[in-house]
């Protein structure tokens, strides 16, 4: 049975009523917990497309095989990993919005001083996704430019 014709609804509003009225809180918590996988996983997918990542070179800065990455991309992200990707689809709306889409892929490979001579994709291979969020609004922090 399609999912969506269970609640035909188009106010997502009514359909969580529904929702919680015909199901238990084990069950809405695994729901959410699902949902928030399967929509981590999307903003994976668009991090990998911007930053200009192959699954291979995610796999080896996120320290897992490609086949994990895949399966993330498919199945969901970790409910470890939510916080990372959540943090790298911040830090991708700021290089959206401050840079041209093409170049987004180099400077994400560019060290930098305010880094610690390293770069954002360094940040992320090193497991500081806070890091590289601060490293982000920094770079693009321009009051810290006036005199």
């Amino acid at each position: 049975m399609n999912a969506l014709a269970a609640y035909p609804v188009s106010d997502p509003r009514e359909a969580a009523s529904q929702l919680v009225g015909t199901h238990s809180p084990e069950w809405l918590d695994a729901f959410s917990e699902a949902l928030q996988r399967q929509r981590a996983g999307g903003e994976l997918r668009r991090i990998l497309l911007v930053w200009g990542l192959s699954q291979s070179e995610a796999a080896r800065r996120f320290g897992v095989s490609r086949q994990s990455v895949a399966k993330w991309l498919a199945s969901g992200v970790p409910a470890g990993r939510i916080a990372t990707i959540a943090d790298l689809s911040v830090a991708t709306d700021f290089l959206e919005h401050y840079l041209k889409r093409e170049r987004i892929p180099g400077v994400v490979r560019r060290t930098a001083a305010a880094l610690g001579d390293r770069s954002l994709l360094d940040l992320l291979e090193a497991g500081e996704h806070r890091a590289l969020l601060d490293g982000c609004r920094t770079m693009f922090d321009f009051s810290l430019t006036q005199g």
